[in-house]
């Protein structure tokens, strides 16, 4: 299990974006030499916790417990084979992509050490949206119907992690998962909870302490409504 590339992005004006301020970072680029990664901030507050990466849009993005988003380069691969294009490491806006985890296969609450101090915790996997739709036009790609096509594609969301241990990280280093917790909550399940089988939200509670804020506010929500 590696991680290939280290990704950030700097904000940009673009068209397609829902944030205030009309920029965004989502356009993330290979970085040379060893990235910190650090705790950014509680969510609303803090932004990426990748050093010399940019978001822009701190109601869905940043934070905590939304501090590094990470890829699977196999699943970039099954997306390039599908839309027929050529997809670098950062295309999807990930700040890692990594080659030989199950990234979508992860627990809520697993953790992982990368090189050798950096420790991250997978809180949830990403709901797309309107920007990451323009990003893919803007790039070339038919976006037609992105969101609900990348929602309900088999190759899964990626992965959202908090810091635990902060450090350095390049590419080429190991990744290795160093903790599981005793749920079957996954990242795959519980994106699909959230999209398309909101039926099954209540399910995923058991990962709540682990959960990133948007998604546990969204499953304790459901449950409270449908419970009894």
């Amino acid at each position: 299990m590696t991680l290939l590339s280290v990704n950030a992005g700097r904000a940009k004006s673009v068209g397609y974006t829902d944030s205030a301020s009309g920029r965004t970072g989502i356009d993330k680029r290979p970085v040379d030499g060893p990235v910190r990664i650090e705790v950014p901030g509680p969510p609303g507050v803090g932004a990426s916790g990748v050093a010399g990466d940019d978001v822009c849009d701190l109601r869905f993005h940043g934070g905590a417990d939304r501090a590094v988003y990470a890829f699977a380069r196999e699943d970039l691969d099954r997306w390039e084979e599908e839309l027929g294009r050529p997809l670098p490491n950062g295309s999807f806006g990930e700040n890692l992509t990594l080659s030989g985890l199950d990234v979508n296969g992860a627990l809520i609450g697993e953790r992982w050490r990368i090189g050798g101090d950096v420790v991250l915790e997978v809180t949830g996997g990403r709901i797309p949206c309107r920007t990451f739709q323009g990003h893919l036009e803007e790039q070339g790609f038919d976006a037609k119907g992105w969101v609900r096509r990348f929602t309900r594609a088999e190759a899964g969301p990626g992965a959202l992690l908090r810091v635990i241990v902060p450090g350095e990280v390049r590419a080429g280093d190991p990744v290795e998962v160093v903790h599981r917790p005793d749920h079957g909550v996954t990242v795959a399940f519980l994106h699909r909870a959230a999209t398309t089988e909101r039926g099954r939200l209540a399910e995923t509670l058991v990962a709540a302490e682990w959960m990133e804020s948007g998604l546990l506010a969204l499953a304790r929500q459901y449950a409270d409504k449908y419970s009894g």
